[in-house]
């Protein structure tokens, strides 16, 4: 009798829930934070408006290279294509060198709209990081330091997530209209980039350890035998265990005398 076809579970991986909110993130700050981009009544629209030289291409290149640090972590894209996986890769690098510092310059010019100094400074270290991240991650893959290269990378990633994670911060919060409240949403973001990259790297190195510590097989004891007194006892290999001959159990006398017979 065949037995029924068992049903496939369907279940996500931490890579496909991190990603997807990821996404979800990112639908957010398009309808909400940079609804200016479509909406030209939008109250944001003037300011941007003239800096629109600056901010176009930081806005291009910005997006490319979100984009192109996802495809990164994608094993599939990685094996299958390992080609277009290291020219991605240095798209990438290229488009960090180019939007990081263009963003500074941008907070520069937000201090005509009441930003402070200090939402400067901490565009430049963001900045800073994310290039530092990036720059690390490309020298150890050129030394095949696979290890540290994941390890800067994954940095990289979350420093560039901190233009998603300020956005939706703010707007969920209500605290992205004060310059003051959105400073510290930035300083907030940058400071914990770094330490949230290696906390989901020892996650995932947890999560791979349980399964393959699971499948190892646990050593086989040898079966133990209770003796009539109630004490363990094993089998041993001792010469009184060994049964004894017939000519080992006569006596001297009636050995000689077989050997004298059969002589």
């Amino acid at each position: 009798m065949a037995s029924a076809p068992q049903s496939r579970r369907f279940h996500l991986t931490p890579k496909q829930i991190l990603f997807s909110f990821i996404g979800l993130m990112l639908v957010y700050v398009l309808l909400h934070t940079e609804h200016f981009l479509i909406d030209s009544t939008d109250p944001e629209w003037p300011h941007y408006r003239d800096i629109a030289r600056s901010l176009l291409p930081h806005g291009l290149v910005g997006a490319l290279a979100l984009a192109l640090s996802l495809t990164q972590f994608s094993t599939r894209l990685r094996t299958r294509y390992p080609r277009f996986h290291r020219v991605c890769g240095r798209i990438y690098v290229t488009s960090v060198c180019l939007v990081a510092p263009l963003g500074v310059y941008l907070s520069y010019l937000d201090e005509q709209i009441g930003y402070t100094s200090s939402f400067v400074f901490a565009s430049a270290t963001f900045a800073f990081l994310w290039l530092l991240a990036t720059g690390m991650a490309f020298g150890f893959i050129r030394l095949r330091k696979i290890d540290n290269h994941r390890q800067w990378m994954t940095r990289s990633l979350a420093m560039a997530l901190v233009f998603l994670e300020v956005r939706v911060i703010g707007g969920l919060t209500g605290w992205e209209s004060t310059p003051s409240t959105d400073t510290i949403i930035v300083w907030i973001c940058v400071a914990l980039g770094y330490p949230i990259a290696d906390l989901v790297l020892e996650v995932e190195r947890a999560l791979r350890a349980a399964p393959a510590s699971a499948r190892q097989p646990r050593p086989e004891s040898s079966p133990v035998r209770e003796a009539p007194n109630g004490r363990d006892s094993v089998p041993s290999m001792t010469k009184s265990s060994t049964p004894s001959s017939p000519m080992s159990m006569r006596s001297p006398s009636e050995r000689s005398a077989q050997v004298s017979q059969s002589g």
